[in-house]
């Protein structure tokens, strides 16, 4: 094999994973931040904020999905069953707030019914992907190539924790977003939110950290032994930074730097899962090579990815920058 195909289509799934975080996090923050902006004005310019980029967010949800069933079937047909009901019920919010989109302003009577539907939509998708990462960290039995677990394996204290962890979150990301893209009361009211959600993501990810290595030895074994071991220094010292960056911009009124520290402490986050589960697709007993489509297939859907891959990357990167600055309240995207 001239190359490690199997390790290059594992980078870019995890790219493209991680792309869907970040990126759809912030607007499904907007939704779970919905509730504590009761005034109709500031709603249509919160959904307005993120109306452009929505639905292109999303893309890489589909490129992540669609890659692993192609590229790892094994641990498509593992993961899935494992994790059918927290998949779903993400399945269900994404497509109630997508709804929501486009009928929340063609209705005044029945408003309150697609507000709820963003907002509960929102918080029921970011939930269950917390909860689906939680199953994931705490391991998949898996027997003969094949789940060999129960049906509510999924549901645990740890990932009710994960869970909430990625709710609350998805709502600094929300709201920093917010902070960055208005302006008057909502700004100011977004600001105020921003400060108690950065406290509730830190205490949820050093949680999330603490409970961790106990689930597995093999998790704490990768963490200090080596190379990893040089990444159990330098993460947690990047995690330290971006929470100064984030209280400091915070404090001082910034408007893009809370939000650029909350995306930096989610790749982070993203990056020490990764050290964690490395090399395993399915930890704790599938392997990324294990679960890897045969070596022609691989190379095929690459030249397709080669393509696909920049060229989503350029249209997002067009979209942000045609809709960058402030949100005029008296215009709209929609």
């Amino acid at each position: 094999m001239p190359f490690d195909i199997a390790f290059i289509w594992a980078g870019i799934i995890a790219f493209a994973v991680l792309a869907y975080v970040i990126l759809d996090g912030f607007d499904l923050g907007v939704g779970i931040l919905f509730p504590f902006f009761p005034e109709r004005h500031d709603r249509d310019v919160m959904m307005n904020t993120v109306a452009p980029v929505w639905d292109g967010n999303e893309t890489w949800l589909v490129l992540g999905g669609g890659g692993l069933m192609a590229v790892f079937p094994l641990a498509y047909a593992t993961i899935l069953p494992a994790l059918y009901v927290p998949i779903i019920a993400m399945l269900l919010g994404l497509i109630f707030r997508g709804v929501a989109f486009e009928y929340r302003w063609r209705t005044t009577r029945a408003q309150f019914l697609w507000n709820w539907a963003f907002a509960g939509g929102s918080m029921i998708a970011a939930f269950s992907q917390g909860m689906a990462l939680g199953a994931l960290v705490q391991g998949i039995s898996v027997v003969n190539r094949a789940y060999a677990g129960h049906w509510w394996d999924w549901f645990s204290p740890f990932t009710v924790l994960t869970g909430l962890a990625v709710l609350v979150g998805y709502a600094l990301l929300g709201a920093t977003w917010l902070v960055m893209r208005t302006g008057g009361d909502l700004r100011e009211k977004a600001h105020s939110i921003a400060t108690k959600a950065a406290i509730g993501t830190v205490v949820g990810m050093a949680a999330v950290s603490i409970w961790t290595p106990f689930l597995a030895p093999s998790y704490l074994q990768r963490w200090f032994s080596w190379p990893t071991a040089a990444f159990s220094v330098i993460v947690p010292v990047l995690v330290a930074g971006c929470i100064a960056l984030l209280i400091y911009g915070i404090r001082s009124n910034r408007d893009s730097l809370p939000f650029v520290a909350a995306l930096g402490l989610f790749v982070l986050g993203f990056a020490g899962i990764g050290i964690s589960f490395y090399p395993f697709i399915v930890p704790p007993s599938v392997t990324i090579w294990d679960a890897a489509a045969p070596y022609d297939s691989m190379v095929f859907l690459l030249v397709g990815a080669v393509i696909l891959v920049p060229t989503i990357l350029i249209y997002t990167g067009y979209a942000y920058w045609v809709f960058r600055g402030k949100m005029n309240p008296d215009e709209g995207y929609h």
